[in-house]
């Protein structure tokens, strides 16, 4: 399967209605080998009691956009681990991610994420490792 193939096959599923991640405001924006960004609206059902994005909002766009990486060469996969850092409070209109690869072997992926808000702030970074499944 070609990139272009892969891109497609993958915004058909991460951003079709009813995924988890849609559900929450996040959509996959672009898929390349060793590359994906993708971005999070900022919404009523994102933000914590203080008014900033939600922790659980940035790892799971980070998250997301991780694993659309792993798989940019193919195959499906499962999280096995993350670390994250929250570097400044998050707000605005929408959050990006952009995540590259540190390894990728061949039943495990490790994935580097660094999220910035729509000022081109940093305000998260993590490190995903992702088993390949298939």
């Amino acid at each position: 399967m070609d990139s272009n193939q892969i891109e497609q096959e993958m915004k058909a599923l991460v951003n079709a209605p009813h995924q988890f991640s849609f559900e929450n405001g996040i959509v996959i924006t672009k898929v390349e080998r060793d590359l994906c960004e993708g971005e999070l609206t900022v919404g009523p059902d994102s933000v914590n009691p203080g008014g900033y994005v939600h922790g659980g909002a940035l790892v799971t766009l980070a998250d997301t956009v991780a694993g659309c990486c792993a798989c940019s060469r193919g195959g499906d996969c499962v999280t096995a681990n993350e670390s994250f850092e929250f570097l400044r409070t998050a707000g605005g209109p929408k959050i990006f991610c952009r995540a590259v690869p540190r390894k990728m072997g061949r039943t495990l992926r490790v994935i580097q994420t660094e999220l910035t808000d729509s000022s081109g702030r940093l305000v998260a970074s993590g490190t995903f490792t992702f088993f390949m499944t298939a």
